[in-house]
């Protein structure tokens, strides 16, 4: 409620309202108008950062049962590896031994246990991408040369005894195409090849992942928004870069689909080197394609 002003505040304030810009400019003090102040503020588009947990669109049963009782997980060598690491939670026990309910969530804390599982998933589930796909390929020695492969260590005794042997995931004719499609335009930073060529234990985990998410009947899309948020939790560096990279093109990250940033042209370990030469900074490598 504005208040009266009296006969002797008129005469003065004519001459307060010239006497008040100038001691502001004087002092370098801001006035604003207050009809400036009564207008609603302009919206800003905030990039926001990657979410510190995923909840997937699909869930994880007894998957995590059945991969100790196969021996595709060694039970006593995966808890020797985190024992060192502050030992295996509550939580991510049940992973190994129950039938779990509801969606998968995965954190910031847990981001590298799920990749472990998940690469034992993508590693003994049975499929054709294993059998008929680029890991087969005779010029490369054989599909047991690779560090998505070889690399197991936590399996009972050789890991290829494993490899593509176990129908822990059935899928229809259709799912196996959409894996298919989809797989071929998912990369990673730490290598060049797409996720129907997993030679590396992050391309191995997202097979898993796309496996499972498929056979739960995730579309196309809810795929590719998955996978980027996994990418994003497994190289949490490198897509702080590339989202700076989009920044600097005038791009807002959130608004570009996960499928390109998840193409050749950004997520590749060619790609991403690009990116890093062009901003001269960010991590230069992936993470470790180790356990």
């Amino acid at each position: 409620m504005a208040l009266p002003i009296s006969n002797g505040m008129k005469k003065i304030y004519p001459i307060l309202t010239l006497i008040i810009p100038a001691l502001a400019w004087l002092y370098g003090v801001s006035i604003i108008a207050p009809e400036v102040l009564e207008k609603p503020a302009t919206k800003i588009s905030v990039l926001t950062p990657a979410s510190s947990s995923v909840e997937l669109p699909a869930s994880w049963g007894d998957l995590g049962a059945r991969m100790v009782a196969t021996g595709v997980i060694d039970r006593a060598k995966f808890e020797a590896l985190y024992a060192g690491r502050g030992g295996i939670t509550g939580n991510e026990k049940q992973f190994l031994e129950n039938n779990m309910k509801g969606n998968i969530v995965v954190t910031e804390e847990n981001a590298g246990f799920i990749l472990n599982l998940f690469w034992a998933l993508g590693l003994g589930n049975k499929n054709v991408i294993l059998e008929n796909g680029q890991m087969s390929n005779p010029q490369f020695g054989g599909a047991g040369r690779f560090a998505s492969t070889g690399g197991w260590s936590l399996a009972k005794g050789d890991p290829m005894k494993y490899y593509s042997a176990h129908s822990f995931i059935i899928l229809t004719a259709e799912e196996q195409k959409l894996i298919e499609r989809v797989s071929g335009t998912i990369y990673r930073p730490c290598c060049d090849n797409p996720t129907s060529f997993p030679d590396c234990n992050h391309g191995m985990a997202m097979l898993g992942l796309l496996e499972l998410l498929a056979s739960q009947g995730a579309s196309e899309e809810q795929m590719y928004k998955a996978a980027l948020e996994m990418n994003r939790l497994w190289f949490t560096g490198q897509y702080a870069t590339i989202d700076r990279y989009l920044e600097s093109k005038g791009r807002v990250p959130s608004q570009v689909s996960p499928k390109e940033i998840l193409g050749k042209e950004y997520s590749s370990a060619s790609g991403f080197g690009r990116i890093t030469s062009e901003l001269k900074g960010g991590p230069q490598s992936g993470a470790s394609c180790g356990v």
